[in-house]
């Protein structure tokens, strides 16, 4: 229907429009066989845009002086678009009007609080990117009165008029056909990174480090026992920033869990240690396949044959010289055979002992190569995962 307006101003085009507003409950259609097409676009600012076509009004911009108005939503038919997803009632404040345009067009524009449910993939936390979908529909018409479609632009509307997303980023936002708008946000990991990992890496650092302290003494243990402790205190501490695990364990808790047993395997492989050689002299002699395997094959694999050879040669030259001792003074009495039966004894034990403390020299060398290779295998693999996903 055209609207002729008698003066180029907003009230006689009012009065021209009254009219039409008489049939606000009705679908603005003169066919109602025909559909009426509801173009809806959804800013991630809080904002949800709807504009039709009113079949029932249009004027000359030139003739009454302007080509759009704003005017109350009651006088208008309005379509009843809902979000499927809603959790709560929305308490975002209302916007009584709406803009009619020149050709028909009627456009509105009102803020939206959304408190949707979304399923949430918290595997590769906190470098993770989620997928939360928005399903726009009308509970009252059916598809032959209204069709309804998507804004290609949300996107980057969206990412113009946020000032600030907190803890995640968008990505995109991708309106399908049917008006299921999908939004992909990314998780600012700096956070993360800065409060849990870096803290983990540093402790497992330290505790690599902690080998170099001597196996012999007890310091080592106890330093990397106070180690253990504060590793635990700092999770408990940092809990709060961990989502609460779904369906699927966050990688990042399998980072921890291996911080952790490392940091334990450390402790026992330094117990093992520190108990093999301060009791060395109470062992019995070092059996020939430990000597074999152990002195022998695994000293050389972690060069340690050097250490291994000269202490031999130490031990070896003495019992040659307190032999010969022993020789000259056969004869002397049955006494001095008694002492000399006492003094290769102590001599076995002192072989003895310092066999078992090159055996334990060699194992804690060994242990410290393999924690270094298990933990730079194991950092390696789940900072390759994280990076594909957080590329995905």
């Amino acid at each position: 229907v055209e609207v002729n307006c008698s003066q180029p101003d907003q009230p006689r085009l009012l009065a021209a429009l009254s009219p039409a507003f008489d049939m606000s409950a009705i679908r603005p259609v003169e066919n109602q066989k025909t559909y009426t097409n509801v173009s809806v676009y959804f800013t991630l600012y809080g904002i949800l845009g709807v504009w039709w076509k009113n079949e029932f009004i249009s004027w000359d911009p030139v003739q009454c002086g302007t080509d759009k108005i704003s005017l109350p939503k009651e006088k208008f038919w309005i379509p009843d678009i809902v979000i499927n997803e809603f959790m709560e009632e929305n308490k975002a404040p209302s916007v009584p009007y709406v803009y009619l345009f020149n050709d028909g067009t009627v456009r509105d524009s009102f803020p939206v609080r959304v408190v949707s449910s979304c399923n949430l993939i918290i595997y590769t936390f906190p470098f993770d990117i989620q997928n939360c979908s928005l399903t726009f529909n009308s509970y009252i018409y059916y598809v032959d009165d209204h069709m309804l479609e998507g804004w290609n632009l949300i996107t980057e509307f969206s990412k113009e008029v946020m000032t600030t997303m907190g803890e995640w980023e968008l990505v995109d936002i991708t309106a399908k056909k049917l008006v299921n708008d999908d939004i992909r946000v990314r998780r600012r990991a700096t956070m993360y990174v800065v409060n849990l990992l870096l803290p983990s890496c540093f402790l497992i650092t330290v505790d690599l480090f902690s080998f170099l302290l001597p196996a012999e003494s007890t310091d080592r243990s106890s330093f990397k026992m106070t180690l253990i402790l504060g590793y635990t205190v700092f999770l408990l501490i940092m809990n709060n920033l961990l989502p609460v695990t779904g369906n699927t364990i966050p990688l990042i808790n399998v980072f921890f869990s291996l911080c952790l047993a490392l940091m334990v395997a450390s402790l026992l492989e330094t117990i093992l240690i520190t108990n093999l050689l301060s009791n060395s002299a109470d062992f019995s002699p070092v059996p020939r396949w430990i000597r074999i395997l152990v002195l022998n094959f695994l000293g050389c694999l972690v060069l340690a044959a050097e250490m291994k050879s000269d202490k031999r040669i130490k031990g070896t030259g003495g019992s040659a010289e307190e032999e010969e001792a022993v020789t000259e003074l056969k004869s002397l009495s049955r006494v001095l055979q008694a002492i000399r039966c006492e003094v290769e004894q102590q001599q076995n034990g002192k072989q003895s002992s310092e066999e078992w403390i090159q055996v334990g020299f060699i194992i804690d060398r060994l242990l410290f190569g393999l924690y270094i290779a298990f933990i730079s295998v194991s950092f390696i693999t789940i900072i390759i995962v994280w990076i594909k996903s957080y590329k995905q």
